[in-house]
C-alpha cells in the first residue's frame, strides 16, 4: 500500500487507510506484516519502530503483484488500492428483507445457504449432497446442474487447472426444456449507463400471476419502448433468464410492450406485490406509464403456455463426477450428515474420504453423467440413514448491501494461461454472469451455462477465500480450511467489493450443541457480512494470490499454485 498518513496509535482517521477502515491502525501493520511472514525478529523491530513514530510519515509500501518463487512463495497481496472512488448502488424500489446468521432467524421455507424460498420446504430436511465435478478437460463443459447448487467451491489441482466441488440443499436438480420468445436471445452484457427500466419475463407454471420460486425466465422475448406520445424509441429482447432493460432519462414517463410469444397467454396481470407480480395487459401486452426518477426494476410479464408443460420429472443428469480430493474432508465437516459423491480417489486421498456414493466408469477423463433419479434416491437414503438433525445456518442475507465497498463491475479469476473465468455483473438480475475461456491462449470466451437447463450461469455472490496449501505429494494438495480458521477474502455482490474475513471457528453455539456449521463469513470487525440472497461461488486461493484492479471497476484475482503442485 503506497500513501502517506499522519500517525497517532491512540487515534485513527478511516480515511487514512481506504481499503481497511474498520481496522484499528495497530491492527493494520499487525495484519500486513503477519501476512508478509516477516522473521520474529524483524516482525518485532518494524513493528516497534512504527509504533514509535509521530506526526507524518510514508506508509509500508506492499507490492501489489508479486513474482512466484519456486522455494519461497511470493508475498500474500490482501488489500488492494482502488482507483476508483465509491459510488452510490441502484437499488429497485420496495421493501429489502434480511435473513439469519443463526437457524431461528430463518422463517420457514427459506434455505439458510442462499437465503432464498424454496419450492419444497421438506427437501431442508434432507442433508446437503456435495458432488465433485470437473472444469478440465475441455470436454467436461458445460457442466449439467450446477445452477442448482447454492454452494460452489473452486479450488486448484495442479498445473494450473481447478475443479469445481458442488453444494446441493434444499433444492432439487431437474431438466429443464426452455420456452423461448420470437426475438434472438439477448447475449450480451446489459451496461449500465443512466437510470433503468427493465425487469423479468417469467414462465408462470402455476398460472397465478405471481413470480413463485423455480420459475424460470423466459429468453427472446421481444420488448418495445415507447414514450409518453406513444412513439417507438427502443427495442431489445430478453436473456437467456428473462431478464431486459432499457437505460432512460430522469424525469421522463415511458411505456413498455411485451410482445407475446405464439401458443402462450400472459398472466393475470396487478394482482400482488408491484415487485413480484406481471404488469403486461393480458390481451395487449402493455403496461401503463411510470415516470422515471430512480431504477425503475418492476415491470415484468408472467407468460403462460396453452398447453402445460410438466418440468418436474427427475429426468436427465448431473455431472460430469471426478475424483475425491483432500480438501472434501474438510468441506464436509462442515455440512453435517451430508453425502460426498465422486468417482473415485487415489489410495492416499480415498482412504481418507468418507464413503457415501461414487460413481464409476469415467469416459474419455471428463467423468460420468449422474442420473438425476439415482441423485435423488441417494440423497433420500442418506436422510434416512443420518436424518435431519443438523444446523447451516451460519451467514446473514440481505437485498441491501454493506457499505464502505468499492465498485467492481468485471472479476477476473487469473489461475493460468488455460484457465481463465471472467465474471460480469449484470444490474438487471444483481447477479454476476460467468464467461470461461477455451482453455487455450487465444482467450476466447463464451458465456458458461447449465447443460440441464441450457440457461447462462450466474451467481449473486463471489467470494474469495484465502486458504493455506500444503502439497503432501506430487499433484495432490491439502488446504488447511479445517475447524478453528481465521483468514482474509473479498465478496463481490451487487457491484461492488468488500475485504472479508471467513471463519470455521467453533460458535458458543456449536461449542454447547456439537453442530458444526458452514463457513462464516465476516466483515473486518467480525460481524456477519450480508451475502446476497442468492447463489455463491467461493474461490479458494493461496494465501499469496493478489487481488486488485486493472482498471477502473475491472479486478483480478491471481492465483499462484504453491511450490510442487505445478502450473503452467
Amino acid at each position: 500500500m503506497k500513501g502517506v498518513f499522519c500517525y497517532n496509535p491512540l487515534n485513527l482517521l478511516a480515511s487514512d487507510l481506504p481499503f481497511t477502515s474498520q481496522l484499528p491502525k495497530s491492527n493494520f501493520i499487525l495484519l500486513e506484516l503477519k501476512r508478509m511472514k516477516l522473521s520474529k525478529i524483524f516482525f518485532i523491530i518494524v513493528a516497534l519502530k512504527i509504533l514509535s513514530l509521530s506526526g507524518c510519515t510514508k506508509a509500508i509500501t506492499i507490492q501489489s503483484t508479486p513474482t512466484p518463487i519456486e522455494e519461497i512463495p511470493p508475498t500474500a497481496t490482501f488489500t488492494p488500492i482502488p482507483t476508483a472512488t465509491q459510488t452510490p448502488i441502484p437499488q429497485p424500489i420496495g421493501t429489502s428483507v434480511s435473513y439469519g446468521p443463526d437457524q431461528e432467524d430463518f422463517p420457514a421455507g427459506i434455505n439458510p445457504l442462499s437465503g432464498l424460498a424454496v419450492r419444497n420446504p421438506s427437501l431442508l430436511e434432507q442433508p446437503a449432497l456435495l458432488l465433485s465435478v470437473p472444469h478440465f478437460p475441455v470436454s467436461a463443459r458445460p457442466q449439467s446442474g450446477l445452477s442448482f447448487a447454492p454452494w460452489v467451491f473452486e479450488f486448484l489441482i495442479g498445473e494450473g487447472t481447478t475443479r469445481f466441488l458442488a453444494v446441493f440443499y434444499g433444492e432439487q436438480p431437474y431438466e429443464e426444456k426452455p420456452i423461448v420468445g420470437d426475438c434472438e436471445i439477448r447475449t450480451e452484457p446489459f451496461v449500465y449507463t443512466e437510470q433503468i427500466l427493465g425487469n423479468l419475463v417469467w414462465h408462470d407454471q402455476d398460472r397465478d400471476g405471481i413470480q413463485s420460486t423455480g420459475e424460470p425466465g423466459v429468453g427472446g422475448v421481444c420488448v418495445h419502448l415507447y414514450d409518453v406520445n406513444g412513439n417507438l424509441i427502443q427495442e431489445t429482447s430478453t436473456d437467456s433468464n428473462g431478464y431486459y432493460g432499457f437505460n432512460l432519462e430522469v424525469g421522463k414517463s415511458y411505456q413498455v410492450e411485451f410482445i407475446r410469444p405464439d401458443e402462450m397467454d400472459f398472466s393475470p396481470s396487478n394482482i400482488g406485490d408491484e415487485k413480484s407480480d406481471s404488469d403486461a395487459d393480458t390481451l395487449s401486452g402493455m403496461t401503463g406509464l411510470v415516470t422515471i426518477e430512480e431504477d425503475y426494476l418492476l415491470l415484468d410479464a408472467g407468460l403462460m403456455p396453452r398447453s402445460i408443460v410438466d418440468l418436474d420429472l427427475p429426468s436427465g443428469q448431473v455431472g460430469p463426477v471426478r475424483s475425491g480430493r483432500l480438501l472434501y474432508v474438510h468441506i464436509q465437516n462442515f455440512f453435517q450428515n451430508s453425502c460426498l459423491i465422486f468417482a473415485g480417489a487415489t489410495d492416499y486421498v480415498v482412504d481418507k474420504l468418507p464413503f457415501c456414493a461414487q460413481v464409476h466408469n469415467t469416459e474419455n477423463g471428463a467423468g460420468s453423467m449422474l442420473e438425476i433419479e439415482r441423485f435423488l434416491r441417494i440423497s433420500e437414503k442418506n436422510a434416512v440413514i443420518k436424518g435431519s438433525d443438523f444446523n447451516y445456518a451460519s451467514n446473514l442475507f440481505s437485498e441491501t448491501p454493506p457499505s464502505e465497498g468499492f465498485p467492481a463491475e468485471q472479476v477476473d479469476f487469473f489461475i493460468s494461461s488455460v484457465n481463465q473465468t471472467k465474471w460480469v455483473y449484470e444490474p438487471l438480475s444483481k447477479s454476476w454472469a460467468r464467461y470461461v475461456d477455451n482453455a487455450s491462449e487465444e482467450l476466447v470466451f463464451t458465456h458458461d451455462t447449465d447443460k440441464l437447463t441450457g440457461r447462462e450461469l450466474s451467481f449473486e455472490n463471489l467470494v474469495v477465500i484465502f486458504v493455506e496449501h500444503e502439497v503432501v505429494l506430487p499433484r495432490i494438495a491439502d488446504m488447511h480450511l479445517e475447524v478453528g480458521q481465521l483468514e482474509n477474502g473479498y465478496l463481490f455482490r451487487d457491484g461492488q467489493a468488500y475485504p472479508i474475513n471467513w471463519s470455521t471457528r467453533a460458535t458458543d453455539y456449536e461449542q454447547s450443541t456439537g453442530f458444526r456449521r458452514p463457513i462464516a463469513f465476516q466483515d473486518l470487525e467480525g460481524n456477519p457480512i450480508a451475502l446476497r440472497p442468492g447463489q455463491i461461488w467461493i474461490l479458494i486461493a493461496t494465501p499469496y494470490s493478489t487481488v486488485g484492479e486493472l482498471r477502473t471497476r475491472h479486478w483480478q484475482i491471481r492465483v499462484y499454485s504453491p511450490p510442487g503442485l505445478g502450473e503452467y
